[in-house]
């Protein structure tokens, strides 16, 4: 076992105090899912799975690393989502499986975000689309943050300074839409076509 699979087997317990934090941005990304035409979709990370109400018309696939998150996520899936203990550097699906695939705060706290991208890349159909939700170490002050921040950020299994022209196999997308969430834009929503 991982030890990224160990600290979320732990981390279970506290998440919905983070639920909480991130709820106002991820109902802003799953409106813009919703909006998106109707398909397969793969969710990489789904955490407590509490947010799985917020779905209104894709057929939903989700994957998660931790077994104690995995067992929570069952509880909020009402059997209309299909779920698997899966990591995501390392997918086991066909290629061209997907018409979507969902990042939610999940690229910076993967052990190897390049290898995540990858995986990403191959099971999206041909014109697929790559959503992500997740914080961006900003040009305004909040970089400071970031910065004082990222000494300890390993102990929390996620990545305080991020940036994603650091990752290589993004420039296998072609951008299709950006939006950054208020207030500050630290929290942005990515939406990447495969080219």
């Amino acid at each position: 076992m991982s030890a990224l699979t160990n600290f979320y087997n732990r981390f279970a317990f506290f998440y919905p105090l983070v639920d909480i934090f991130l709820k106002p941005q991820k109902k802003k990304f799953f409106n813009e899912i919703n909006q998106l035409p109707h398909g397969e979709l793969l969710e990489i990370g789904v955490g407590n799975g509490s947010h799985f109400h917020l779905y209104q018309k894709h057929q939903i696939t989700g994957i998660e690393i931790s077994s104690a998150m995995l067992n929570t996520a069952k509880k909020h899936s009402s059997g209309n989502i299909a779920l698997f203990q899966m990591n995501g550097e390392d997918l086991d699906f066909e290629p061209e499986t997907f018409d979507y695939v969902v990042l939610s705060h999940v690229i910076a706290v993967a052990q190897q975000p390049e290898k995540l991208i990858l995986q990403c890349h191959k099971v999206l159909k041909p014109g697929g689309k790559l959503l992500i939700l997740n914080h961006f170490t900003p040009n305004n002050w909040l970089k400071y943050v970031d910065h004082a921040f990222n000494l300890c950020a390993g102990l929390f299994q996620l990545k305080s300074l991020f940036y994603i022209h650091n990752i290589k196999a993004i420039e296998r997308f072609k951008p299709e839409k950006e939006i950054a969430l208020k207030p500050f834009a630290y929290f942005k929503i990515l939406m990447l076509v495969k080219s």
